[in-house]
């Protein structure tokens, strides 16, 4: 019998995987607990990247990404939900009941009212009060509390802005983007998901890495499995999850994978103050890694032993 592990995305992860890993340990299948894990997150109000609860778009709705993968002919996903707060386990039905792999928009909402999903009403009081004052002045968002994922200051904030002057009175510290689950069960079987509410204030439509395959997310039970978080563009660029797995496939340790993906990022793009990007990955045997481009991100391991929160193994620029 295989040790089953499960990594995740944050020092939120332990609200996920404490949820999915004991029915993991006892051999529930790998995508089981990987959507468990992730809807148990997405069902969080106080995670304020995720599910309900995720800060809203530039005009104000929350819509939500996810994608599950357990191979490259099994995988789906959904973008843009506007009024379901399980994008994963919707993404789930994709796979497992149509021919294709993607629904967005509003037809990915009517697929999750066809499947039995009930509506729910996506943003909070508290994700609306963070917004309205970023609507009324973009400056007094505290970038200390939300470096690295808020979207770049616009012209307007950069012009003799004095930002420090002028904090919100946010009273609690937010949680960080998005939620990347990976998991390896009893029979040695390897799964994965991952759910973002997106960037905060972003403008409406736009989506990033999590949902589209080989971008936030890759699976391949013949050489492994790698999830990302942070900024998507930069992941999207790289094909990062993809990236990472074809380099273990062709014999890289599953650090040395993450390191010359987040190189080649580092190389390919102008990088600014705000942009991070993280990855974990996981080998059919195993063997794990976790490395962030800057400082700040950190992992959760679960195992038989527990869930520990940990820093990446690899910081590129520290």
């Amino acid at each position: 019998m295989t040790p089953p592990l499960m990594l995740t995305t944050w020092s939120f992860g332990p609200v996920g995987a404490d949820a999915a890993f004991p029915a993991l340990a006892q051999g529930a299948d790998a995508l089981d607990a990987v959507v468990h894990a992730v809807t148990a997150i997405e069902d969080d109000p106080d995670i304020d990247s995720v599910g309900v609860g995720g800060l809203p778009d530039a005009g104000g709705r929350v819509s939500l990404d996810a994608c599950v993968m357990t191979d490259p002919d099994r995988a789906g996903a959904v973008a843009c939900l506007r009024r379901h707060p399980n994008p994963a386990a919707v993404a789930r039905r994709v796979m497992e009941r149509t021919i294709h792999v993607m629904l967005v928009g509003d037809d990915a909402d009517d697929f999750a009212d066809a499947q039995g999903f009930a509506p729910r009403e996506l943003l909070t009081d508290d994700a609306r009060r963070i917004w309205e004052k970023w609507r009324s002045d973009p400056g007094a968002i505290d970038r200390d509390k939300y470096k690295g994922w808020l979207p770049p200051r616009n012209v307007e904030e950069l012009r003799g802005v004095d930002v420090s002057a002028r904090r919100a009175d946010l009273s609690r510290e937010p949680h960080h983007d998005t939620v990347g689950v990976l998991a390896l069960d009893t029979r040695g079987r390897l799964a994965g998901a991952c759910s973002t509410s997106g960037m905060a204030f972003k403008s409406p439509g736009r989506v990033g890495d999590s949902p589209i395959i080989g971008q936030g997310l890759y699976v391949d039970q013949t050489a492994g499995a790698a999830c990302a978080t942070g900024t998507g563009e930069l992941i999207t660029g790289v094909s990062g999850s993809f990236l990472i797995v074809e380099l273990m496939r062709r014999g890289a340790a599953p650090l040395d994978a993450i390191r010359e993906t987040l190189e080649r990022i580092a190389a390919r793009f102008t990088l600014q103050e705000e942009h991070q990007t993280a990855f974990l990955a996981l080998r059919p045997d195993g063997a794990w890694a976790s490395a962030a481009l800057r400082p700040g991100f950190k992992h959760t391991i679960t195992t038989a032993d527990g869930s520990l929160v940990q820093p990446p193994h690899l910081v590129l620029k520290p």
